[in-house]
């Protein structure tokens, strides 16, 4: 889960590439760099921004209700 300006967004921990650990990557605006192999994914959309994943992660949708954060899975 990552914090963009006020906005909470959820994506796939797992990088496309070879499973580096999102959460663990440097958020930079609203993107994270994978600490593996700095694959770049929009948390936003789970889009690639750039190699070596050639495919977006998957987004789950957020619900911040009474002070609590809340994340919808499939």
């Amino acid at each position: 889960m990552f914090n963009v300006g006020g906005t909470f967004h959820a994506i796939e921990n797992e990088c496309t590439h070879e499973g580096g650990p999102l959460g663990q990557g440097l958020l930079r605006g609203d993107r994270v760099l994978c600490p593996w192999h700095g694959a770049e994914f929009d948390v936003t959309t789970g889009a690639v921004l750039s190699p070596p994943a050639d495919y977006a992660v998957e987004t789950f949708r957020v619900v911040v209700e009474g002070g609590e954060v809340c994340v919808e899975l499939a």
